[in-house]
């Protein structure tokens, strides 16, 4: 022990060491007293939509205030932005949240809404990326005409990408799918604004867009022939197609076409 005392080098180093965590512990102690002080409790929450030029429809200010996303602990140093953000997103109709602090006691929040599409066949809201989410249907409907898609779950992304499709398919017919869906067997059907319905089939043989395709191209010729509307197509057959209107029951035709209900052969 004596050996320490007469060693200089060693007295230095020691001494050097105690000062540095006493000016360590005497800087936290500052630190945490500034961090506690009053001016940096977070007095404002500014909310903004991720898009400016679209703004914020559903997340106002009443339906802020009441929610659980508002209540939050610490202040501009201490608070969690991720625990925030992860608050935000569970609010109905928020899709995204981007938080970050603005000084001194400010929080500032952009979200993005969903932008409801569909209703799916349990409920749901379907938006415009085939995500579905929970929020009021009645206060969607307010907004856009909505469309009706269902299928087996977890597909309603997938059927959001056929919808599409057939929007790009039927565009020269000036037609638009309101309804699709996807059976168990994941065969597909749609709906379309003037009542048909169409029978797609499975992905299997030829390509549910080149059935849809040739239908397009025949369409004008059948609705001629016909003089009525036309209440299904079934686009299964693989030569051809088969047409059910008023006052009989499709059947299906051979290589050249098919026969419709009125006995009219359709290419």
């Amino acid at each position: 022990m004596i050996g320490i005392w007469h060693d200089v080098r060693l007295l230095n180093t020691l001494a050097n060491a105690l000062m540095a965590f006493a000016g360590l512990a005497f800087m936290g102690g500052a630190l945490g007293w500034v961090v506690e002080r009053p001016m940096f409790m977070l007095r404002t929450v500014q909310i903004e939509s991720v898009d400016a030029s679209s703004g914020l429809r559903h997340m106002t200010g009443p339906a802020l205030r009441s929610s659980p996303a508002m209540q939050w602990k610490g202040n501009f140093f201490t608070v969690d932005l991720n625990a925030v953000r992860t608050a935000f997103e569970a609010v109905p109709w928020v899709r995204r949240a981007e938080v970050r602090r603005v000084w001194p006691n400010t929080l500032r929040v952009a979200i993005e809404e969903h932008r409801p599409l569909a209703v799916w066949s349990d409920g749901r809201l379907v938006n415009t990326y085939g995500e579905p989410f929970v929020a009021n249907v009645a206060e969607a409907a307010m907004d856009v005409e909505l469309l009706e898609f269902s299928g087996p779950p977890g597909t309603e992304a997938t059927v959001t990408r056929r919808w599409q499709e057939l929007r790009a398919w039927l565009a020269p017919l000036k037609l638009e799918p309101r309804s699709v869906a996807l059976s168990s067997r994941y065969a597909w059907s749609a709906r379309l604004d003037n009542g048909t319905t169409l029978l797609l089939g499975r992905e299997q043989g030829m390509p549910i867009g080149d059935r849809v395709a040739r239908w397009v191209q025949a369409y004008p010729s059948t609705t001629d022939r016909l003089k009525r509307n036309i209440v299904a197509v079934d686009l299964r057959y693989p030569n051809g197609f088969a047409v059910h209107a008023p006052g009989g029951v499709a059947r299906p035709g051979r290589e050249a076409g098919v026969q419709s209900a009125q006995g009219r052969q359709v290419q």
